[in-house]
C-alpha cells in the first residue's frame, strides 16, 4: 500500500514537472523574443519561465487545497471566492516578484531597485493569469463538491432503504410473531377480554408497520400510539418484569424516523436480562427538541454479540434528513440514545 501510494506521488510530480515545463517553453516563446540565438540564452530563459509557472501553480495549488478545507464551495461561494480571489492574487503577486528578483540578479546581475521597472510592466500580466486560475479553481472545487454531495445524498437514500427493510423485517420477524402469539394462546383461556385487547393492539402494530414502511418521516404522535401498541403486548408478556414510562407531549410539527423508537425498545429488550430480581426500567422522555430513550444496564448471562446494526441503520437514516447527530451515552449503570426531534420543514 505505501509502494502506491509513493508510485502515484511520483507520477504527480513528473507529471507537474512536465506541464509546467510545456508551459516554460510557452513563456519562453511568446514573451521572450530574441533568446534562441544561443543554446545558453535559451536554457537561462527556459529556466527563468519554468521559475515562474512551477513556483505560481505549485503555490495556487496548496493554497486552493487549505481554503478547501477551511470553507465549503456549497454552503459558502461567494464568501470562498472573494477569499480565494484576494489569496490567489496576493500570492501570484508576491511570488512573482521575488522570483523575477532572484532571476535578475543570478542570470543578469542586476540588483532589485534596478530590475523593478521591469517587473513592474509584466506584473498585469500575472495579475491577470491569476485571477483567470482563480476562476477555473472554483469552478472546478464547486462542481466536484457538488458532485460529492450528491452521490453522497444517493449512497443515504440506499442506506435508509436498506434501513427500512431491515426495519420492517425486525418488527415481523418469526420470533417475535411466535411469542405475540404464545401470549395470545395464553389469555385465551385465562382472560378473554384481555386477549380481545391483545388483538385489537397487535392488529394496530401491525397496520402502522405497514403503512409507514413507505414513509420517510412520521409524525412524532402517530409514532407514540405504535409506541403504546407495542408497549402494551410486552408488558402483557414481561408483566411486572418490564417497566416503561413515556413522558411525551408530541407537538403537530413534530416527526421522527418510522419505528425507531421501537427498535431501541426491542434493543433494550433484547440485551438486557428480563425478570423478578432484574426489572428491566425503559424511560422515553422529550428534551428541548429531542427525545430521550433510557434503559438500566444488566446485560443478559448469555452474552452479547450485538454489532449495533439497528444503532447504525437509525443514525444513518438521521443524517439524511438533518445535521444534528444521534447521540449515544453509556455507563456502567445506563444506556441512553439521544434522537433529534425534526419538524415539519425538514421533511
Amino acid at each position: 500500500m505505501k509502494n502506491i501510494q509513493t508510485k502515484n506521488n511520483l507520477k504527480k510530480w513528473i507529471g507537474l514537472v512536465v506541464m509546467n515545463a510545456l508551459v516554460s517553453l510557452f513563456i519562453v516563446v511568446f514573451f521572450m523574443q530574441g533568446v534562441t540565438d544561443s543554446l545558453m540564452n535559451f536554457l537561462i530563459a527556459f529556466l527563468w519561465g519554468f521559475s515562474i509557472s512551477f513556483t505560481q501553480w505549485v503555490g495556487i495549488s496548496g493554497i486552493n487545497e487549505w481554503l478547501n478545507n477551511k470553507f465549503s464551495w456549497l454552503h459558502n461561494p461567494v464568501k470562498k471566492l472573494i477569499i480565494e480571489i484576494v489569496t490567489f492574487l496576493s500570492y501570484s503577486s508576491s511570488a512573482f516578484v521575488l522570483v523575477q528578483f532572484f532571476n535578475f540578479y543570478v542570470w543578469r546581475g542586476i540588483l532589485p531597485a534596478e530590475s523593478w521597472p521591469w517587473i513592474i510592466k509584466s506584473l498585469p500580466y500575472t495579475i491577470l493569469i491569476s485571477f483567470v486560475i482563480s476562476l477555473i479553481f472554483y469552478a472546478l472545487g464547486f462542481f466536484r463538491e457538488w458532485k460529492q454531495s450528491f452521490v453522497q445524498a444517493e449512497k443515504l437514500k440506499v442506506e435508509m432503504l436498506a434501513y427500512k427493510y431491515e426495519s420492517l423485517r425486525n418488527q415481523i420477524n418469526p420470533h417475535f410473531l411466535f411469542n405475540s402469539l404464545n401470549v395470545l394462546s395464553d389469555l385465551v383461556y385465562d382472560d378473554q377480554r384481555m386477549a380481545v385487547k391483545f388483538i385489537q393492539q397487535m392488529s394496530d402494530l401491525f397496520r402502522y408497520v405497514l403503512d409507514s414502511r413507505d414513509k420517510e418521516l412520521v409524525p412524532l404522535r402517530d409514532e407514540l400510539e405504535f409506541i403504546r401498541s407495542y408497549t402494551f403486548m410486552l408488558k402483557t408478556r414481561f408483566e411486572e418484569k418490564l417497566k416503561i414510562e413515556i413522558d411525551v407531549e408530541a407537538n403537530t410539527d413534530d416527526y421522527i424516523v418510522p419505528m425507531s423508537l421501537q427498535l431501541l425498545i426491542e434493543n433494550a429488550v433484547k440485551h438486557n436480562e428480563v425478570s423478578e430480581a432484574f426489572p428491566l426500567r425503559i424511560s422515553i422522555r422529550k428534551n428541548a427538541d429531542s427525545l430521550e430513550v433510557e434503559n438500566n444496564v444488566q446485560p443478559k448471562n448469555a452474552g452479547d454479540d450485538s454489532k449495533k446494526t439497528g444503532l447504525k441503520n437509525i443514525t444513518q437514516q438521521y443524517a439524511f434528513f438533518s445535521e444534528r447527530p444521534i447521540k449515544i451515552i453509556t455507563s456502567d449503570e445506563r444506556f441512553l440514545v439521544r434522537l433529534p426531534i425534526l419538524k415539519a420543514l425538514e421533511k
